[in-house]
């Protein structure tokens, strides 16, 4: 049935091992239209085309050395950029002559490509600009009623969404949005990685995305988001003076919940245990957005080393770049 739905022109939500997509048939503008308007996106913010195969992508895309060579990630949380061919429509890419591949791993995503036998234009299944959905629950609390059929299959793994890659030459390539591949592991397999300023900087007005979180507010709970950048210590102590403020919610690591004890709190896992935190970010953000009296949510800045990169920028532009030096 969800094949059928995306075959004729419909939305699907579907759980993959990043976070849940919105997915349409790629081949359809119209199709396009359709996420754009459920998610409230702007048109020119591109989608990622999910495919079955990375062999799949020479239909779509023109391929090259370095993108045979990326296609040992997948399938995987990588997704990368590539000169478009015109059967992709314009509205799918935002108005650029490239386009996003993808080839996840969550059997459930694989099982609806395969049988729509079309590849999938798919963000992630929430509201723009608000936190992904890692839940079904998620999903259903942010599109029922503005999509035809939505898939269950539990908890996405990953927890945030796919590195962003754009490669140029054979052995080089620019990060545009971090996420599971890290640079570290891009490096091991003889990749020079040079960082577009968006991973860790606004975008100015009137720049151009070149792929999907870079340039918009993203992640992002109804409450502030302020992360608290300095030593551990002077983090916690600024958050046991700011706990019991009105309104306020701490995120924090598990060694730390004794010292903070009574207050408004949302462990995200160990120090140090950053697949944890990633898992878990989305998810404590959106019990956050579900308490009405909570205005303002401090949390540590992470290191920006591995998958720190990628937690970094997903509450730096939570945030709204809104950072404090204690």
């Amino acid at each position: 049935m969800a094949a059928e739905v995306i075959r004729n022109g419909g939305l699907v939500a579907f759980p993959t091992e990043t976070v849940y997509g919105l997915g349409a048939s790629a081949l359809s503008s119209k199709a396009a239209e359709k996420i754009f308007a459920a998610k409230g996106r702007p048109s020119d913010n591109p989608l990622i085309i999910h495919l079955a195969d990375p062999g799949d992508a020479t239909r779509y895309a023109i391929t090259s050395p370095a993108y045979d060579k990326l296609s040992r990630f997948m399938p995987g949380p990588l997704t990368v950029i590539l000169p478009k061919r015109d059967i992709i429509p314009s509205s799918v890419t935002g108005g650029l002559d490239t386009v996003a591949v993808r080839v996840p791993s969550h059997p459930i995503a694989c099982a609806l490509i395969r049988s729509a036998g079309v590849p999938i234009a798919a963000p992630s299944a929430n509201r723009s600009g608000k936190p992904s959905c890692t839940t079904v629950e998620h999903v259903i609390q942010e599109m029922d009623g503005r999509v035809d059929v939505i898939l269950d299959g539990g908890e996405s793994d990953v927890g945030l969404e796919s590195t962003i890659l754009l490669p140029f030459g054979d052995h080089s390539v620019k990060l545009l949005r971090p996420g599971a591949i890290t640079v570290e592991m891009l490096e091991a397999e003889g990749f020079t990685v040079i960082l577009d300023k968006a991973v860790t900087e606004r975008l100015a007005d009137g720049e151009i995305p070149l792929a999907p979180g870079m340039k918009y507010r993203h992640y992002a709970p109804e409450a502030q988001v302020i992360l608290l950048d300095g030593d551990h210590e002077a983090v916690l102590s600024y958050m046991q003076n700011r706990g019991d403020d009105c309104g306020v919610a701490l995120i924090i690591y598990e060694e730390d919940a004794e010292k903070l004890c009574g207050k408004r709190l949302k462990v995200i896992g160990k120090r140090g245990d950053s697949l944890t935190y990633a898992h878990r970010l989305f998810a404590v953000l959106r019990e956050l957005d579900a308490d009405s009296d909570v205005k303002v949510i401090y949390a540590p800045l992470p290191a920006k080393d591995n998958l720190g990169l990628a937690l970094y920028n997903r509450l730096m532009k939570a945030a709204g770049y809104s950072v404090k030096t204690v």
